[in-house]
Formats: C-alpha cells, sequence, structure tokens
C-alpha cells in the first residue's frame, strides 16, 4: 500500500502544474445569434484563447440573451456576473459615457474604410480609456455593419416615416434621428423585437442584415429599404477587476488572441451582411427598395437635425474629431 501511495503521489508530482490548476473561466455573454459577425467572433476568440493558453484560460459563450438582455447586460459585467461582453456602442450613453453615441449619428460614415480611421486610430483609442472610470476595460472594435430600414409599408421618401413605431436601442441620437423623419422611436430589447414586429407593437426597426436575417424579422416586415443610413458596431470590453487580476502572461496571451479575433471579426461582417441580405432578397417575403442619390440626400438632410441636437450632448470637441476623420460637411 505505502509503494502504491508512493507512486500515486511521484505521478502528481510529474504532472504539469497545468493540469492541475483550475482553470480561468471567462463568461462572455451576448444577445444575437452565434451566425452573427459577432457571434462567430465571441467563438473564435474563445477558440483562440483555449488553444493559446494550453487550457489555462475556458471561455464559455452564452450567445442569443442566454443569461443577460441587452438592459441587463452592462450592469452584470460591472458586477462581475460575466467577464466579458461585446455591446453595442449605443449601450455607453446610458452609461454616462454620451461621448460613444457619435457612433449612432445617422450618415457619419460612408465606407468601412472612413469608419476604420476612428476605430483603429487616436479617436477610438481615446474613448475605449474613458470605460476604466466605470470599472470596465475595452479591448476592441468589432464592427458589425451599415444599417437597413424594415417597415410594413415602403420607406423611400422622408414623409413615409411619419407616424411609424420604430423599434431603436435606448440611445438620445437614435430617438433624435427617428423624430428628424417623423418616426416615433420605440426602445427595446433585441430579444423582444420579432415578437413585437409580428404583433405590430411597432411597424419597423433599423439592423444590419445579418442582424435582421439572423432573427428573421424579414418574415414579419414587407419592405426593407438599402439606406446605409448608420453604423452598428461593438465594443469587446472586460471586468477591470478581473482582467487586472489576471497572470501577467495570461493577460497578454489573451491580447492577441483578441488582436486576431478582431481582425476575423471585422472580415467577415460586410460578407455576412453581403450574404444575409442576398438571402433575404432569395426568400421573396419582402420587397427590397434601393433609394436613388436624390432620396439618399433627402434622409441625409432631414437627418441632419440629429447632429445639430446632440452636438452638445456627445461633446463638439469628438464630434468634430470625427469629422474631421471621416470628411463629414453637415
Amino acid at each position: 500500500m505505502k509503494l502504491k501511495h508512493l507512486l500515486i503521489g511521484a505521478l502528481i508530482v510529474a504532472l504539469p502544474t497545468t493540469a492541475l490548476a483550475t482553470p480561468i473561466v471567462i463568461k462572455f455573454s451576448h444577445v444575437v445569434a452565434q451566425q452573427t459577425p459577432k457571434g462567430q467572433a465571441a467563438n473564435y476568440f474563445k477558440k483562440l484563447a483555449e488553444e493559446r493558453t494550453k487550457g489555462r484560460v475556458k471561455v464559455e459563450v452564452y450567445p442569443n440573451s442566454q443569461l443577460f438582455k441587452d438592459q441587463e447586460e452592462m450592469e452584470a459585467l460591472q458586477m462581475g456576473s460575466v467577464q466579458m461582453l461585446a455591446p453595442s456602442l449605443a449601450k455607453f450613453g446610458p452609461l454616462g459615457l454620451k461621448e460613444f453615441e457619435v457612433f449612432d449619428l445617422p450618415f457619419i460614415f460612408d465606407s468601412y474604410a472612413e469608419l476604420h480611421k476612428v476605430t483603429q486610430g487616436p479617436v477610438g483609442a481615446k474613448l475605449l480609456k474613458k470605460l476604466e472610470t466605470k470599472g470596465l476595460i475595452g479591448l476592441a472594435y468589432w464592427d458589425n455593419g451599415f444599417k437597413v430600414m424594415s417597415d410594413n409599408k415602403p420607406l423611400r421618401n422622408v414623409a413615409d416615416f411619419r407616424g411609424q413605431k420604430m423599434r431603436i436601442q435606448s440611445s438620445k441620437v437614435l430617438e433624435s434621428e427617428m423624430r428628424s423623419v417623423g418616426a416615433i422611436p420605440q426602445v427595446m430589447a433585441f430579444s423582444e423585437v420579432y415578437q413585437a414586429l409580428q404583433t405590430g407593437v411597432v411597424d419597423g426597426t433599423e439592423n444590419p442584415p445579418s442582424n435582421l436575417y439572423t432573427q428573421k424579422m424579414h418574415e414579419v416586415q414587407k419592405y426593407i429599404t438599402l439606406s446605409n443610413h448608420g453604423y452598428l458596431g461593438y465594443a469587446v470590453l472586460v471586468n477591470k477587476k478581473f482582467w487586472m487580476g489576471l497572470p501577467a502572461d495570461i493577460r497578454k496571451i489573451l491580447e492577441g488572441a483578441m488582436r486576431d479575433a478582431t481582425i476575423f471579426a471585422n472580415n467577415v461582417a460586410k460578407k455576412d451582411n453581403d450574404d444575409a441580405m442576398a438571402a433575404v432578397r432569395k426568400s421573396g417575403r419582402c420587397q427590397i427598395i434601393t433609394l436613388t442619390p436624390r432620396e439618399r440626400a433627402a434622409w441625409k438632410k432631414a437627418m441632419d437635425k440629429a447632429h445639430k441636437d446632440n452636438m452638445g450632448r456627445i461633446g463638439v470637441d469628438v464630434v468634430k474629431e470625427v469629422y474631421r476623420e471621416t470628411g463629414y460637411k453637415p
């Protein structure tokens, strides 16, 4: 018996410490489907993190609001109930960081190239730094894409919006955007939108095609307008206390995994949105409207009011910095 115990003891000593240690668990919660750009990027980060730390880190991904809904997830992260989120940039206004609402301004980005001058440049980095005052650390920006409008009536002219109940995220800028064209903004959790459209609680909404398609919103909407009027993106966040408490070598590996997951996320976003729009067309469930240059210019002119009304709220300096990067002219 003594020999048996000695052999077991020797075997334990010989095992690498990583085999004995309990892995560090990162709960990564998000509100969209796994097939969306964010869903795919979260799973890719999980793969890289677990492979590169050789099992010292385990990433548990919870999609589709399995753990927390839109309104709950930021508080859950601050409390440490989850360790990582990738909320939309519109979520930071209610948190007291109104500067992030610059990303919600309509027509402020005409292309991914313009957008990335901000998200991958000094303006974007400066904004992420502000999250630390809320007990959070911003690791990266992930693209989702440019938004289209959907409704049960055709939205082609500005006047078509009048009286339409349009679902939006919780954002004062998006409220201004909808009011600027005569629509009635309705703040609602993403997980509730399909049913609200189906039952007529709201008439329409705005989404990148990948969100619209994966949530089957095209099945309960008659028209989609290819407006590309606004941008929807995410910031990947971690709980600051958790992150700073990680071993330095683990943190460095995870930062590298996040850099590569970000490249993956941004590359897949455009393709997935193009593919989703093609699938919506193929379904034949709704009519696709393409705006003429004159019609799009009329939308932009009307929605410029959202810029004027929110300049002070967001911060004149921040808005003007983005204008300089993108060449936007009100």
